[in-house]
């Protein structure tokens, strides 16, 4: 094929394109999510720490504790699936119709369009079968999270990224200043 007919061919294609990008983004993460939390369940009992013994000297920093997430980010809104169950629904179909009516060729906003929803659906796949989401990444005293969470929270970090990028690109140049010439 050459080089024209690719062209002609992304231009015909360019949703289905951008929708294989996403749904491959977001079924890597979906199941390396759900691999880890299955993991963590068969492996680390509910609210305990663990570390390998050649890494004990991390666990003030960092270790393994799995926990059961009722609410959402930063442990708020405990209890309140009948929210959030409902609401990545939409989230999820919000992020399908976007896609489809978004009209920009920056493969980088499927990608983030990819790790959001993998992430949503990651979730949304552990309240709508054990009730809660399993987080196990503890780091400091920062927050407890899972794969899930940090592909939404890169997700939203590479969109303010293409924002600003997009922004810088699109300000207007002012014309130098003439500059004065002292003899």
């Amino acid at each position: 094929m050459t080089n024209e007919e690719l062209a002609l061919q992304e231009k015909e294609q360019p949703r289905s394109r951008r929708f294989l990008i996403i749904f491959i983004i977001a079924g890597a993460i979906i199941a390396f999510d759900q691999w880890t939390k299955w993991w963590v369940i068969q492996n680390i009992p509910l609210n305990t720490a663990w570390l390998p013994d050649s890494l004990e000297w991390l666990s003030a920093y960092a270790r393994l504790l799995h926990i059961k997430n009722t609410g959402a980010s930063f442990g708020m809104f405990q209890n309140a699936n009948f929210i959030f169950i409902p609401l990545t629904v939409l989230i999820v179909g919000g992020i399908l119709y976007y896609v489809s009516k978004l009209e920009q060729d920056n493969d980088w906003m499927w990608v983030a369009a990819g790790l959001y929803l993998g992430g949503a659906v990651g979730n949304l796949i552990d309240r709508l079968t054990i009730g809660a989401v399993t987080d196990f990444v503890s780091v400091g005293s920062f927050y407890i999270f899972n794969v899930a969470d940090a592909s939404i929270n890169c997700s939203v970090a590479l969109l303010i990224l293409l924002w600003i990028r997009e922004n810088r690109n699109s300000q207007p140049v002012s014309p130098a200043e003439p500059e004065e010439n002292h003899e």
